[in-house]
């Protein structure tokens, strides 16, 4: 089980994504946060700014009653600072595999890349 201040950042990961709460979203994702994917032979590589304008332009997966499915597949913590997290969620009709890689800021938790896979439909 990852230490509890992961737990507790991921948690408000997981919240973020299914309530698009930008201000909270400003407290997960560090500005130079980077974003990338492979998915049916296309990368794709979004910055922070285009990720948070494509966030703010979409109704929430909670406004549109989408269920929530989420897990914590693994936390490999590589310093007291530093740390890599995978997690499992359902992200409006489909199930995403993320892996998150984690730096502490200022005492808090950032993501600073993200790598992510649409795994397929929620079934």
């Amino acid at each position: 089980m990852a230490p509890q201040d992961i737990q507790a950042f991921l948690k408000q990961y997981f919240d973020v994504l299914q309530n698009q709460d930008l201000a909270l979203f400003d407290r997960i994702f560090h500005p130079d946060c980077m974003l990338y994917s492979q998915q049916d032979g296309i990368t794709t590589r979004r910055s922070f700014s285009e990720y948070r304008l494509m966030v703010a332009g979409r109704q929430s997966p909670q406004a549109a009653g989408h269920p929530r499915a989420e897990q914590v597949v693994m936390v490999d913590r590589l310093s007291d600072t530093m740390a890599l997290a995978k997690v499992r969620l359902r992200l409006f009709d489909n199930i995403m595999v993320d892996y998150l890689n984690l730096m502490k800021v200022e005492g808090e938790w950032r993501i600073f890349a993200k790598l992510f896979y649409r795994e397929g439909k929620a079934a």
